[in-house]
């Protein structure tokens, strides 16, 4: 099912082609998302509701659902179902709570002091996903880091379902992070009503959430077009899973097909070091496949996935880095001298009983993670990314007359007189 290459016999044209992934050479995706950014900027809700119809074949006479309406919603799902949304929640949330720490103020020389404050982003708005599988857990992700930075506007978008509404999870999930609307919008549109704002949706300052390719190039191109900043590039979704001969090759298995069910362009890479290992993986994703409800989505990831042969760990770990997975999992009893050799990943699951299904649902860490390569530079969601710290300094006389002659030069051999007469003034007065 995994078509499989050995490491040592790649070339560099190979390594390009095998590292590349949610691509779009011809440009199609692009042109259509510009076409829809420009609609729904130019027509507002009216282009909302026609892609509802079209994309989502449903017609809407309102873009939003109300508390009422949520909570409505959220009293179908049965207790079994609130009682893990409300552990997922607590989980995330304790994890993420440590995450806005108040910095100490520095004296950089006498007299002078600087320090960082944290202040949340005002408006924000959250992507969630709802196609072919809607992502109650992804709203968790969202709005908890976004509750506890303190964000005051959270504007949720998700698509509707077949009646128009969004189902009990999501509105269960609303309720816990005392969310009273969300917007019944999908896909680029709904970034787009996010970054330009109509007369239901409002603008928001920066745009989170995972999507597929029309959704990613739709959060990239509004950062120059509206001028909103997003938290990162986030999906089409993936997962590396490096495997020794220790790892149980049904584990393995279930954690390739855990990614590949997400959609038909999501990626599943097995790296080991035993071909032994990879054909009896091979053979569990037959039996697997077989029994799930989404197989034909899993099917058609698989065969945009593969597995590769190393001759040993440390040219697994070099291939992982290479690659910067948004999930990586070290599926080895010797995975603890692994992890300072991780350099570029989005999350990372270590040992044998650490699925990637647990940090996507209720460990606690977030699941909103860059992809495509974007793990070299991005970081996940966390707080930090609903917050700016914004910096702040006091100089006192003696800092003044510490700091003062230092700023002069610099500012005369920059040519920059204007800059030196603001400190040459106050050194004046005060002596």
């Amino acid at each position: 099912m995994l078509k499989t290459y050995r490491y040592s016999s790649l070339q560099a044209p190979d390594f390009e082609r095998l590292l590349a992934r949610n691509t779009d050479p011809s440009r199609n995706i692009e042109q259509l998302v510009t076409d829809i950014l420009e609609d729904v900027k130019t027509n507002g809700d009216v282009a909302l509701k026609k892609y509802a119809e079209k994309l989502d074949r449903v017609q809407l006479t309102q873009l939003y659902l109300t508390a009422e309406e949520i909570a409505a919603l959220a009293s179908t799902i049965g207790r079994e179902q609130q009682r893990a949304l409300e552990i997922a929640f607590a989980n995330i949330y304790r994890f993420h709570e440590t995450q806005l720490r108040k910095e100490r103020a520095i004296e950089t020389m006498p007299g002078v002091k600087c320090w960082r404050e944290p202040r949340p982003i005002e408006k924000v708005g959250l992507y969630i996903p709802g196609g072919s599988a809607v992502l109650p857990s992804t709203l968790l992700m969202l709005g908890v880091p976004a509750r506890i930075a303190g964000c005051k506007e959270i504007v949720v978008c998700s698509p509707p379902q077949a009646d128009g509404k969004i189902n009990g999870y999501i509105a269960y999930c609303l309720q816990l992070l005392k969310i009273d609307r969300i917007y019944l919008v999908g896909g680029a549109q709904a970034v787009a009503a996010m970054a330009y704002g109509t007369a239901s949706v409002p603008r928001v300052d920066k745009i989170f959430g995972p999507g597929n390719q029309y959704v990613t190039k739709a959060k990239s191109l509004v950062q120059g077009l509206a001028n909103v900043s997003i938290d990162m590039p986030a999906g089409p979704s993936e997962v590396l899973v490096i495997a020794d001969g220790s790892a149980n090759p049904e584990y393995v298995a279930a954690d390739l097909l855990a990614q590949a069910e997400h959609g038909a362009d999501s990626q599943a890479i097995l790296v080991s070091t035993d071909p032994y290992l990879i054909d009896g993986v091979q053979t569990a994703l037959k039996v697997q496949l077989a029994q799930l409800p989404r197989a034909t989505v899993a099917e058609k990831a698989l065969a945009n996935s593969y597995a590769i042969v190393c001759g040993d760990l440390e040219e697994a770990i070099a291939f992982s880095n290479r690659y910067a997975p948004e999930h990586l999992i070290l599926e080895t009893d010797n995975w603890e001298p692994l992890l300072r050799k991780v350099s570029n990943a989005g999350s990372v699951f270590v040992g044998h009983l650490t699925p990637e299904s647990a940090g996507d649902y209720a460990s606690g860490t977030n699941h909103t993670l860059p992809t495509s390569g974007f793990a070299r530079s991005y970081s996940g969601v966390s707080v930090d990314a609903f917050v700016k710290k914004i910096t702040f300094q006091h100089i006192t006389t003696d800092g003044l007359r510490n700091i003062g002659p230092t700023v002069e030069v610099l500012a005369e051999l920059e040519g920059l007189q204007a800059h030196k007469n603001a400190v040459s003034l106050r050194l004046a007065s005060i002596s």
